[in-house]
């Protein structure tokens, strides 16, 4: 349970302000609600697209009980040491090949607002895992819900902004504060990446061609901006496919699916999912 008193290093997101900036007439957030605690963000927007609410919904939480990423793994930090939202977005126009793109689009969303805010060099690992000196900064889950108004998709973000060494649930993971950030505020953070999300959101949107390469260009090709910060690609590899079955090989590539190529000795294998291990 979050602690009822403040921790001055560790202020609640501000949502009059949040609100105030994110939410206006033309731009991608139409509800912005913030919350002390709540089991899980993602969760909670589900609810709320079933229920009908527009696209640009964002749920924000100081403290997330029951997040979880892939695989059902618990995503835990203490309060206020992390920002955590979901947003709820209806691409509804955009073929259903194209949406396991969105996951991907968020992790490029992430890495360029935080090279931009927190002056830090993040690179992905696929498909939308945020590494910072190879260690895991930030974790993504898109979920596809099924509504009265037809397909929609959330978008769960969860950054470790403050987190101590202590905190952390092994090496393998690392905060903004300890890679030594520009800022550690939440809010800030958050305007960044939401800004940053909704514009490349509007060029996939808008029929952006993924397969352009233009790497210097993300509204003009997201997948070579994705393979352009992909830390993956040209890694060797063992990808965990199923509770027992792993394939081992050299990520070579990114197909126009999203989807990773891995070279092995018996040819390239293009996986749509998958939990990745980079080899040293």
């Amino acid at each position: 349970m979050p602690s009822p008193y403040v921790d001055l290093d560790r202020p609640p997101l501000a949502a009059g302000g949040l609100r105030a900036t994110l939410v206006s007439p033309g731009r991608l957030v139409t509800d912005l609600r913030v919350v002390a605690e709540t089991g899980s963000t993602n969760a909670d927007v589900r609810a709320l697209a079933v229920a009908g609410a527009p696209e640009g919904t964002l749920v924000a939480t100081d403290y997330q009980s029951a997040g979880r990423g892939r695989l059902l793994r618990e995503w835990t930090s203490p309060p206020r040491s992390g920002l955590m939202f979901s947003l709820l977005l209806r691409p509804v126009e955009v073929p259903a090949q194209h949406w396991p793109w969105l996951p991907l689009l968020t992790g490029c969303a992430v890495v360029e607002a935080l090279e931009s805010a927190a002056g830090v060099r993040p690179r992905l690992k696929w498909p939308n895992d945020v590494l910072l000196d190879d260690r895991k900064v930030c974790g993504i889950l898109l979920e596809r819900v099924e509504t009265p108004t037809g397909p929609a998709a959330v978008v769960g973000v969860g950054l470790n902004v403050s987190t101590t060494a202590a905190e952390l649930p092994g090496s393998h993971a690392t905060s903004l504060r300890l890679a030594g950030a520009a800022t550690t505020d939440r809010g800030t953070l958050l305007v960044a990446v939401v800004r940053t999300l909704e514009a490349l959101y509007a060029a996939w949107r808008a029929g952006g061609d993924v397969a352009a390469d233009r790497p210097d260009d993300l509204h003009g090709g997201l997948r070579a901006a994705y393979r352009a910060r992909c830390a993956t690609v040209g890694r060797d590899v063992r990808v965990q496919l199923a509770p027992d079955r792993w394939l081992e090989g050299r990520a070579v590539d990114v197909d126009e699916g999203g989807r990773l190529v891995v070279r092995t000795t018996d040819g390239d294998h293009a996986l749509g999912a998958g939990d990745v291990v980079h080899v040293r």
